[in-house]
């Protein structure tokens, strides 16, 4: 089958909303009011899916040469929606902190892009099951004056400031490694907390590990470097374990996605996906891993 993946750019005014940061809402719908997004019988009958990406490689990106829509999540949302007989997916670029917000709107009927499943994030969203798991990564000035190899490192030095991508699960990895709010300057994406360092406004940054490093590399310049020895943090919810993620009441087409996913997974072509943005086997997630047992063991 023809795989067409149309991108729309649409700019996400949610000013109904509140706490854009934290995906609470309160605002209506416009696809569904009480699913937040279409059935999965509408979405058969139109062909059509609208999912949610943010704009962060190797995830979900706009490829800058075609326009296209690249990364994992892509590759995977696609693929599975097209077993589900719905070949058309149209994808939304909308900023981290919007996605949850728009699912709940009804602005997308479904998000993913690599997000980690957490438990307050479960309690606005319904997660599909694991797709990808993965670990934190650092960017800091180049030769690296501070010596940073940790969170540790950078809670230990009042002086430094980490730039984070707003919304990102990171921010809470820094504060349980003992950084301070103080220290932490969020940031709309990842370019910002690479200007943010090469500006001085910050001396390291942070994010997903294939993130920051593709980014980086992506970046064309040479005043930043990626910490090739950075010490993975201790602590719950690293790694992360990433995957769709649905509006609340919304059951039948998540579970519908779940199942075609499962079947990605026993026959192994989640691999073959995924292996173009530059993940491997070590990104695997357990078959047998629920999202279930996810939430439970960051609780």
């Amino acid at each position: 089958m023809k795989k067409r993946l149309s991108i729309l750019f649409l700019v996400l005014v949610l000013g109904i909303m509140t706490a854009c940061g934290t995906g609470e809402g309160t605002g209506g719908t416009t696809k569904g009011a009480t699913s937040g997004g279409s059935s999965l019988d509408e979405l058969k009958e139109k062909g059509t899916v609208t999912i949610g990406f943010a704009n962060e490689a190797p995830y979900a990106y706009q490829d800058p040469k075609t326009g296209e829509l690249k990364g994992a999540a892509v590759e995977i949302a696609t693929k599975v929606f097209q077993n589900m007989g719905i070949e058309n997916v149209e994808g939304q670029i909308a900023e981290w902190n919007q996605l949850i917000p728009g699912v709940k709107a009804g602005k997308f009927d479904v998000i993913t892009a690599g997000m980690a499943i957490l438990p307050e994030r479960a309690e606005q969203v319904a997660f599909g099951e694991p797709e990808i798991q993965y670990g934190e990564g650092l960017i800091v000035e180049k030769g690296n004056p501070l010596d940073l190899h940790s969170y540790t490192d950078i809670a230990d030095n009042p002086d430094v400031i980490v730039a984070v991508m707003s919304g990102a699960t990171e921010i809470e990895f820094l504060k349980e490694m003992g950084v301070s709010e103080d220290q932490i300057l969020e940031v709309a994406d990842i370019p910002a907390t690479f200007s943010a360092v090469q500006s001085g406004r910050a001396q390291a940054t942070t994010g997903t590990e294939m993130t920051v490093k593709m980014a980086l590399e992506s970046s064309d310049q040479n005043a930043l470097e990626f910490v090739d020895d950075f010490e993975q943090p201790d602590i719950k919810g690293v790694p992360s374990y990433g995957a769709a993620a649905f509006a609340k009441g919304n059951e039948e087409l998540r579970e519908a996605y779940n199942a075609e996913l499962q079947k990605l997974k026993d026959n192994g072509e989640i691999l073959d996906l995924i292996t173009p943005s530059g993940f491997g086997e070590g990104n695997l997630v357990p078959n047998d891993l629920t999202t279930e047992q996810v939430v439970e063991s960051l609780k």
